[in-house]
């Protein structure tokens, strides 16, 4: 409610088309998959680098081609001769995907021709029964369109020569997809779904709640800190109420130790707080509350969204909340609530939505000018407002300028007479 905060009326959003499909995409490591993903989508929405298996989870995104729109899911690559945990917990996703996709778009790489990966990946495809688009992607110069022939060989019909990074044939793909998929009325998360950001420190068991939250193993959980380095949206439905959860890479406190990929998930972790209606502040129950938390709770409240810090990892024995909140209201003016959950036996999921519902509303409530009016009585009653050089401020009365996040404007005699601290009392 203060003053400095930046103000405006939100348009009307029109309700969203309903989905066609979705649609998966695979391949091997670095054959361009999140390249082509960004191109489709005309987004940054998946992280781009050149080291090998960057995409790690599932992602879901909505492309539009056309007014027709249909979920795209981006997957990690599959190397299936690398035997680590962490590659084989990538190819269980990649065969989720491929399982619960209405079309699948098998990416290779026309400039290193078949491999042996490709083999193996598209004797996968055919004894999965789905409809394949098979793309012979890193085509640069039309010219060169038949290098893609020799990806006849892979028994998953003609190829499609193409450029995701220079955007060569990706319309005539479109057109494929759009054509292909069935077009069953289902439809994504559209402005009546609550954005619910999930943020922590590494390792703090974002992913771990994600999946709780689920139901499922939706996105990789590893001992490993890091694991998640994208932002990872996924639909969730709860009776009549439809949420967006977005898990994001772990924010570490010193920017020295971020680097590469990491400060670029770290930036769309940031961003992705921004668009969130709810901030989900994960802390790990058995440390408790370390600098790093208050720097990702600061991180949050700044986003202008609604905050709840989450103490997670019930299961081991560690802090109580009643240890955390005088941190919290010592350290945070805004005093988010605080709740206790374990992803592991489940624990206190349900009312985690349900604060998170309850926050929502907040969030999406219109104050009317009266009852403002009579909170700026209150606010005089109980603390007199500052003075100076004999002038006392006056509050006039305030108005509602937006919704979600909330945003108000208040009349005032003198604006130079409000100071800081009396501004963030008010707020």
């Amino acid at each position: 409610m203060s003053r400095r905060t930046r103000l405006g009326e939100e348009p009307p959003a029109e309700a969203p088309a309903p989905l066609l499909g979705t649609v998966a995409i695979v391949g091997y490591p670095n054959v361009g998959k999140s390249t082509l993903v960004n191109r489709l989508t005309g987004s940054r929405a998946a992280v781009v680098h050149e080291t090998p298996g960057v995409t790690r989870d599932r992602k879901e995104l909505v492309c539009e081609w056309g007014g027709r729109r249909f979920l795209l899911v981006d997957t990690g690559g599959v190397d299936i001769a690398d035997p680590s945990p962490i590659t084989r917990s990538i190819a269980e996703q990649a065969r989720v995907a491929i399982a619960a996709a209405d079309l699948v778009l098998f990416i290779t790489d026309a400039r290193s021709g078949i491999t042996p990966g490709d083999e193996e990946l598209a004797s996968i495809l055919r004894a999965a029964h789905k409809p394949v688009v098979l793309i012979a992607n890193k085509i640069d110069d039309p010219r060169r369109d038949t290098d893609a022939l020799e990806f006849h060989r892979l028994g998953l019909g003609d190829p499609v020569p193409l450029s995701g990074l220079h955007g060569h044939g990706t319309g005539d793909l479109l057109d494929t997809i759009v054509e292909l998929l069935p077009g069953r009325d289902t439809r994504e998360a559209g402005m009546d779904a609550v954005r619910v950001a999930i943020l922590g420190r590494p390792n703090v068991g974002k992913s771990s709640l994600l999946n709780a939250l689920l139901g499922q193993q939706r996105v990789i959980v590893s001992d490993v800190p890091g694991t998640t380095r994208d932002t990872v949206d996924t639909v969730l439905r709860r009776d009549e109420r439809t949420f967006v959860l977005v898990d994001t890479a772990g924010l570490r406190r010193k920017r020295r130790q971020r680097q590469g990929i990491e400060y670029y998930s770290e930036l769309r972790a940031l961003e992705a707080a921004s668009r969130a209606d709810v901030a989900l502040v994960l802390v790990d129950a058995g440390e408790g509350l370390v600098e790093g938390d208050m720097a990702v709770a600061d991180v949050a409240l700044k986003a202008h969204c609604a905050t709840l810090v989450v103490l997670s990892k019930w299961d081991v024995t560690g802090v109580r909340i009643e240890e955390v909140k005088p941190e919290l209201t010592r350290r945070l003016r805004q005093r988010p609530p605080v709740i206790a959950v374990s992803a592991h036996t489940g624990r206190g999921i349900g009312r985690l939505l349900d604060h998170v519902e309850t926050l929502f509303d907040k969030l999406t409530a219109r104050v009317t000018t009266g009852e403002l009016n009579r909170f700026l009585a209150e606010l005089r009653e109980a603390r007199q407002p500052p003075s100076r050089g004999g002038k006392r401020l006056n509050l006039l009365y305030g108005t509602q300028v937006q919704v979600r996040p909330p945003r108000f404007r208040f009349f005032v005699n003198d604006a130079a007479l409000v100071t800081r601290d009396y501004g963030y009392w008010v707020e």
